[in-house]
């Protein structure tokens, strides 16, 4: 660890192949925790780099279980987190809407951090039992469309830097690398940034990666499609910038998809999406959020009829059954 410190003192970035390494030496548990931090600090003080942030991840997806599911086209939809606004549960509800729409769903997620609720408590919520077992994943997306990946079963070296960075109470290069470990590395991927430095790091990531990607940060700071402001999409063919009026849909304000204090709160807001109970805005950041997950796989699709492929999905009822076969198959 000393040389690679030294080199960050000096200024210096690390190599792809140095971090890799430093992964799974920290999973062989080969530095202490002051190490760890001295490390994590270094490289966030001047900000993690494209191959900096690789590094790590290609050793996270060594040293943690693979699940092989290259024979299927499927979508990740997920947010960076910590964005610190406390929505509900927006892209896990999105993801059921896709599969509703007719489209495969590998989604990677975990219990919430800036937020009330993350994807892995809201569907705790409804009885669901999480599992490694690739013949169980397997079979949820084949009969319902969509499998949940719960982060802490698959990668395992992020075990080994918690104490470090509960202890730091800061964000770190860890933060960034939950959406980039899904265990199966799904074809397609729509992932939210919190802020256009963000966007950038994740674009440049995915463009040396070669897989068919989208990456969106709202203006006003939300990890995702807010409807609260303008948004950013950069994907493999374009660059773009929306409002919610490109969509066919209105502005919202922060209040309208707040996820509320407490989980049982966040769990009435879901479900209110799925069974068609909620309010317009809460429906309309759904709908825009699963057209442009929709728009990944169908990049020859305008997004206003992806808008209207997801309004059906939700508004016909075919997500919600989506999801009550999911919670059937995975309790």
């Amino acid at each position: 660890m000393k040389q690679y410190l030294l080199k960050l003192i000096e200024g210096q970035t690390l190599t792809r192949e140095e971090t890799h390494h430093i992964m799974l030496r920290i999973t062989e548990q080969a530095y202490n925790g002051s190490q760890i931090a001295a490390l994590l600090m270094g490289i966030q003080c001047r900000g993690v780099t494209v191959d900096e942030l690789l590094g790590f991840r290609d050793g996270l997806l060594e040293t943690g279980k693979r699940i092989h599911m290259e024979d299927m086209e499927t979508l990740d939809i997920v947010g960076t987190g910590g964005d610190g606004k406390n929505s509900f549960n927006i892209s896990t509800c999105a993801a059921f809407v896709i599969a509703g729409a007719g489209y495969r769903i590998t989604k990677h997620g975990n219990g919430g951090s800036s937020s009330v609720s993350g994807s892995s408590n809201v569907l705790e919520s409804h009885g669901v039992k999480f599992t490694d077992d690739e013949d169980a994943l397997r079979r949820s997306v084949e009969q319902c469309g969509i499998c949940f990946f719960h982060a802490p079963l698959f990668a395992y070296g992020m075990k080994y830097v918690g104490p470090t960075r509960r202890e730091l109470g800061i964000p770190t290069l860890f933060n960034l690398l939950g959406p980039l470990v899904n265990p199966c590395q799904p074809r397609y991927s729509l992932h939210g940034a919190a802020n256009q430095s963000q966007l950038r790091l994740y674009t440049a990531i995915h463009q040396k990666l070669g897989d068919r990607f989208g990456v969106i940060t709202s203006y006003d700071g939300y990890d995702e499609i807010s409807l609260t402001s303008g948004f950013k999409i950069t994907t493999n063919n374009f660059e773009n910038v929306y409002t919610p009026i490109d969509m066919g849909l209105t502005y919202v304000t922060p209040q309208d998809i707040y996820g509320g204090s407490t989980r049982e709160e966040a769990k009435r807001i879901f479900d209110n999406v799925l069974e068609g109970t909620s309010t317009e805005a809460q429906r309309n950041v759904v709908i825009a959020n699963a057209a442009c997950g929709i728009s990944i796989i169908e990049p020859n699709i305008s997004m206003k009829d992806t808008v209207a492929m997801a309004r059906e999905s939700l508004e016909s009822g075919r997500a919600l059954q989506t999801f009550k076969k999911f919670v059937e198959i995975n309790s």
